[in-house]
């Protein structure tokens, strides 16, 4: 259920500055965003995997802490993230 190699890559390479930028905040985010999104359709399908369920909320509340830290730092960073991958509409 995690993200394959090539799908980390294509993440990384649409977010980061090279091929090797995973520490950047912004791939981190896109990376847990995707991630999200599997889990999100996984708990649909299987709603009584609570354990998913938690795994899902887990990074949801990652996600929001470095959204803040991002927003907090570099706000046109922020925005155009927010734009770029669809999320608060």
């Amino acid at each position: 259920m995690a993200l394959t190699k090539e799908e980390s890559a294509a993440v990384i390479s649409k977010f980061g500055a090279n091929e090797a930028d995973t520490g950047n905040t912004k791939v981190q985010i896109a990376i847990m965003t995707e991630r999200i999104k599997q889990l999100t359709a996984h708990v649909q399908q299987f709603p009584k995997d609570t354990g998913a369920s938690r795994g899902l909320l887990k990074i949801i509340g990652q996600r929001r802490k470095m959204l803040k830290y991002l927003q907090r730092t570099d706000l046109n960073t922020y925005r155009q993230l927010i734009k770029d991958l669809g999320l608060r509409k």
